[in-house]
C-alpha cells in the first residue's frame, strides 16, 4: 500500500501496539496517542489521512473526537474502535460522519481492508472535490459558461474574445453537439454594456413557408392566420445579436432576403410596404461545408461571405480530451440538482474511459450521458460499470454468476462481497441495494473468516496474533 499517514488513539497500550505493528508492515506512518486530546493535537499539526479512534475513553470519548477532528479536517476519514455491545452506539457516530468502525477482537485482514477502504474513500472524495473547484473557478456568476482548459479551447477562446470587441458578423462551424450556439451567447454576452438582446432562429426547426415571416414579422392581415401585427426576430435584436442556427440547410428562397438584409440593414414586414432599419450583429452557425454547399449551388457564395466575416471553429470534444472531466464534473452536478438527487462522486476509472471514447456526440453526448448515470445511480458513485460498454463500463447493473451446488450460505457471501466491492466499502448503500437493514451488513463482516473475503489482496507481512 502506498505511504499514508494514520494516528490511532486508544487508551489500552496492547491495542496501540498491535495496531501500530499490523499498520506500519503495511506502509503507514503512525502517529499512537493515549487520549483523544493528544490525537486532536496530531490532527492539528498537519494532514492525516485516517484516524482510527477507541469509542469509549477516559476523557473525550470517540464520538467527540470524531466530531472534533471533522471540524479540525473535514477530508480525514475517521474509523472507530468498539467493543460487543456498543454496535449502536458506533451506527450513530457513522451518521455523524465515520467512515466505518471495527469490532473488538480484530483481525489483521479486517484492519487492513478497512483502512484501505477509507484511503480509496478519502482519495475519490480529494479528486472530486479538486474537480469541483476547477469547475468554480470557471463558474460566472451570469450565462452559463464556456469550459475548457485545454489547448485548443484556449486558441478557440482567444478569437471569440477578439470577436466580442466587435460589431463584425461571425460564422461557427463545428460538429453537432460541440456548443456552436454556447459560444453565439457567449460572444453576445461579452459584448459590452448596452448589447441588446440576444434573439435565436433555428433555420432547421421553422418550415420554409413560415421562416421569412419569422425572421421579418408580419402585418395584420398578411395571410391566414394573421390575426395582429407581429414584431420579427430581426426586429427584437435591433442593437442586439441575432443568431442564425443551422444556417446551411436554409431555403434559398430566404437566403436572398437574408442577404438584402445583411447588405443594407433593411427589410420589410410581411404585408407592409414601410422599410424598417437595425442595427443588429449577425452570429451564425453550421455544422455542414458550406463550400461544398456553394458548389453544389444550395447555399449563395455572396451571403458566405457576408456571414463569414470572422470565422471560427469549436473543435469536437476528442480534440480536446483534457476538458473531459471538468465538463463531467459540471454535467453531474447539474443533472443532480434538475433530477433531485444526491450529487455522486465520481471514480478516477470512470474518468479514464471517459478520456479514452471518442464522442462522436461530442458535449450533447457527454452531458446526456451524465444524466443517465445521475439518474440510474444508487452508490454514491460512478463507477466505470455505470458506463455503456461501448465506453468501457458493463452497460447496465453488475451482473454475478453463481454456479449450480453452491449453498444458500455461500451465495449470500458472493452476493455481499460483489455488492461492497461496487460500493467501494460503504454498507449503507450496499443495504440499500441489497435491500437488507445495514446491521445485516455489518454482523456479515464481523463473522466473515479473512480467508473467505473477496478484498483486494494484501501482503500479511510478519504473522500478527489472530485477534487482539
Amino acid at each position: 500500500m502506498q505511504n499514508y499517514r494514520i494516528v490511532i488513539v486508544d487508551d489500552e497500550v496492547a491495542n496501540l501496539e498491535s495496531l501500530e505493528r499490523i499498520l506500519k508492515s503495511d506502509g503507514a506512518e503512525v502517529t499512537v496517542c493515549q487520549s483523544a486530546e493528544e490525537g486532536l493535537r496530531c490532527l492539528q499539526k498537519g494532514s492525516v489521512d485516517v484516524l482510527m479512534t477507541d469509542l469509549r475513553m477516559r476523557s473525550m470519548n470517540g464520538i467527540e473526537l470524531l466530531e472534533a477532528a471533522k471540524k479540525c479536517d473535514s477530508s480525514v476519514e475517521v474509523i472507530l474502535l468498539t467493543a460487543f455491545g456498543t454496535v449502536e452506539l458506533a451506527v450513530e457516530a457513522m451518521r455523524k460522519g465515520a467512515y466505518d468502525f471495527i469490532t473488538k477482537p480484530m483481525q489483521r485482514v479486517q484492519v487492513l481492508r478497512t483502512v484501505h477502504r477509507a484511503l480509496e474513500k478519502r482519495k475519490l472524495v480529494t479528486e472530486n472535490q479538486s474537480l469541483r473547484d476547477e469547475l468554480n473557478q470557471h463558474m460566472g456568476t451570469e450565462g452559463r459558461e464556456v469550459l475548457g482548459k485545454s489547448e485548443a479551447m484556449k486558441e478557440l477562446m482567444g478569437v471569440v474574445n477578439q470577436a466580442a470587441r466587435s460589431r463584425a458578423n461571425v460564422l461557427i462551424h463545428g460538429e453537432s453537439g460541440t456548443g456552436k450556439g454556447l459560444i453565439a451567447e457567449y460572444i453576445h454576452r461579452v459584448s459590452g454594456p448596452g448589447n441588446g438582446l440576444f434573439v435565436k432562429i433555428n433555420c432547421a426547426a421553422i418550415p420554409e413557408n413560415l421562416l421569412e415571416a419569422e425572421l421579418f414579422g408580419y402585418e395584420q392581415g398578411a395571410f391566414t392566420g394573421a390575426n395582429r401585427r407581429k414584431k420579427g426576430r430581426v426586429e427584437l435584436a435591433d442593437k442586439g445579436t441575432l443568431f442564425l442556427d443551422e444556417i446551411g440547410i436554409a431555403p434559398l428562397s430566404f437566403q436572398t432576403k437574408l442577404l438584402r438584409f445583411l447588405q443594407e440593414g433593411e427589410f420589410e414586414r410581411l404585408g407592409s410596404n414601410e422599410t424598417l432599419r437595425v442595427q443588429t450583429r449577425v452570429i451564425s452557425a453550421t455544422n455542414s461545408d458550406l463550400s461544398a454547399s456553394i458548389r453544389s449551388g444550395v447555399f449563395r457564395e455572396d451571403l458566405y461571405y457576408r456571414l463569414n466575416v470572422v470565422n471560427i471553429r469549436v473543435p469536437p470534444l476528442r480534440e480536446r480530451k483534457e476538458d473531459v472531466p471538468l465538463l463531467a464534473q459540471k454535467f453531474i452536478e447539474e443533472s443532480a440538482k434538475k433530477n433531485q438527487r444526491e450529487i455522486p462522486l465520481i471514480h478516477s476509472e470512470a474518468i479514464q474511459c471517459l478520456l479514452g471514447y471518442g464522442w462522436p456526440g461530442n458535449i450533447r453526448e457527454l452531458q446526456n450521458l451524465m444524466e443517465r448515470v445521475v439518474v440510474l445511480n444508487r452508490t454514491g458513485v460512478v463507477d466505470s460499470a455505470d458506463l455503456p460498454k461501448d465506453i468501457g463500463g458493463t452497460g447496465g447493473p453488475q451482473t454475478v454468476t453463481i454456479p449450480l451446488g453452491v449453498s444458500l450460505r455461500q451465495v449470500e457471501h458472493i452476493l455481499m462481497d460483489e455488492t461492497l466491492r461496487v460500493t467501494h466499502g460503504d454498507k449503507k448503500q450496499a443495504a440499500k441495494m441489497l435491500g437488507v437493514h445495514p446491521r445485516t451488513i455489518h454482523r456479515y463482516l464481523e463473522s466473515a473468516e479473512p480467508e473467505a473475503e473477496s478484498t483486494p489482496a494484501v501482503d500479511p507481512g510478519p504473522v500478527e496474533t489472530d485477534a487482539f
